[in-house]
């Protein structure tokens, strides 16, 4: 080559050979430049999705053997068997909503059935329907959360019908809504929280008092009374009572119209609960205020600020392991747990971080909802060797029950719905059976209905 002429222009073929030769030789120079973690990782990665499936399954097959074993109680005077998540054999009310949707991803419904029926039966004459059964922790002056007529709606999607709701069920459930809003002294509307410990949420206190204070009108307490009257709407038109549906409609509608008008805060940007004695907003920043996107009633701009100026904000709510039931600024914030207690200032709960994503999905805040799903399943499967009951939402240790098969359960499927954009708390959608049919997991309970 060095005699050729300086100006010789080599023929087609000379010219695609020297091509040939060129890229080959950045080839062998790229790999002997590029490092050698680069081209690990692009090799490890399948195999360390492969090792975290196998994981995943690993874990929902004991989780499930938890559930089938000690999850699955006799209870006096029911024919059938109720589900509990706790060891010690209590029956929980908004528990109750969300491990059936955990155990609606293997086909099983029965329990929307028979849990519901025992907590019917135990009806008030004037509608009320205690939180628990009793077993250990009675409850005598606080009510079933707002959770019924979606349990219903729940089981009724799976069953394939509503005739089971007769007329004594149908009316059960509507005086059991009609007696929530009896708790309302002044009158405007929205009920009021027994306590802290009635709304879930124990131990703030800060917030909604201690036990009978009965002051606290919820913002969560409105929202979950939203979506219950919407529920109780589908029932009515399943049954053939258009003029029930209409009525549920509106008063849905009107509970939504209240929940901005009186909860909002424009200058803070947050749905803050209300003082029911004095008329004031009670100014504790907790995961209460994001419930208004998992009911879908607050308006495209206040969502927007909800989630960009607290939701994400990493000295508020969006902590490593999101998202903390506190905002971190608050006062009596805190991790872990001091005495035993049930700790919401501060610490991870599933429950609330799986309505927090399906309310960022429904308003379209889509990288968030799916970093949210993934931060909420890496700390329960890879943080902690077992399910736990609630979690450091700075250093992702698990706390309460160990091990737990309660609604912590949730957690593990959470990117499974986002990839298959499926949220099985949509009130008008088909509920799949999402982890046999994409996990190929069956559920150790014989029979789905």
């Amino acid at each position: 080559m060095l005699d050729a002429p300086r100006f010789h222009l080599p023929n087609a073929s000379t010219r695609l050979s020297r091509i040939k030769t060129a890229l080959l030789f950045a080839a062998v120079l790229l790999a002997v430049l590029l490092p050698a973690s680069n081209i690990q990782a692009q090799t490890a990665a399948p195999a360390a999705q492969a090792d975290r499936t196998a994981e995943l399954k690993s874990r929902l097959q004991q989780l499930n053997h938890d559930v089938a074993t000690r999850g699955v109680l006799s209870f006096p005077g029911s024919p059938d068997k109720l589900l509990t998540g706790y060891a010690y054999g209590e029956f929980f009310d908004w528990d109750l909503y969300f491990e059936n949707i955990y155990l609606s991803y293997y086909g099983i419904s029965r329990f929307d059935f028979t849990n519901l029926d025992v907590f019917l039966k135990r009806q008030q004459p004037d509608g009320f329907i205690s939180r628990t059964l009793g077993i250990t922790y009675p409850k005598p002056n606080q009510m079933f959360k707002p959770f019924l007529a979606q349990l219903a709606v729940l089981g009724s999607q799976q069953r394939g019908g509503y005739e089971w709701l007769c007329a004594e069920d149908y009316d059960h459930l509507r005086r059991y809504i009609d007696r929530w809003f009896l708790y309302d002294a002044d009158h405007n509307g929205l009920p009021t929280w027994n306590s802290s410990d009635a709304s879930g949420m124990d131990n703030q206190l800060s917030r909604s008092g201690d036990l009978d204070s009965n002051f606290d009108e919820g913002v969560d307490l409105a929202c979950y009374l939203v979506r219950e009257l919407q529920a109780m709407a589908i029932i009515a038109q399943k049954l053939g009572k258009p003029h029930g549906q209409k009525q549920f409609l509106d008063r849905a509608a009107n509970l939504s119209k209240r929940i901005n008008d009186v909860f909002w805060d424009e200058k803070e940007g947050f749905y803050f609960d209300r003082d029911e004695r004095t008329g004031k907003m009670i100014r504790v920043k907790t995961v209460a205020g994001f419930i208004p996107l998992w009911a879908g009633v607050a308006p495209p701009d206040r969502a927007r600020r909800l989630v960009n100026e607290h939701l994400l904000n990493s000295h508020e709510f969006w902590l490593k392991y999101p998202v903390a039931t506190y905002a971190r600024t608050e006062g009596d914030f805190y991790q872990g747990t001091l005495k035993g207690e049930c700790n919401w200032r501060g610490s991870a709960w599933i429950p609330t971080n799986y309505m927090i994503f399906h309310g960022l999905v429904r308003y379209g805040f889509d990288k968030a909802a799916q970093e949210l799903a993934q931060r909420t399943q890496q700390l329960a499967l890879e943080q902690n060797a077992v399910t736990r009951e609630y979690y450091n939402s700075e250093t992702g240790q698990g706390y309460g029950m160990n091990p737990f098969w309660g609604w912590s359960s949730l957690a593990y499927l959470m990117p499974l719905e986002y990839d298959l954009h499926y949220d099985p708390t949509d009130l008008t959608s088909a509920i799949q059976p999402i982890a046999k049919d994409h996990l190929g997991i069956s559920f150790p309970v014989s029979g789905d209905h």
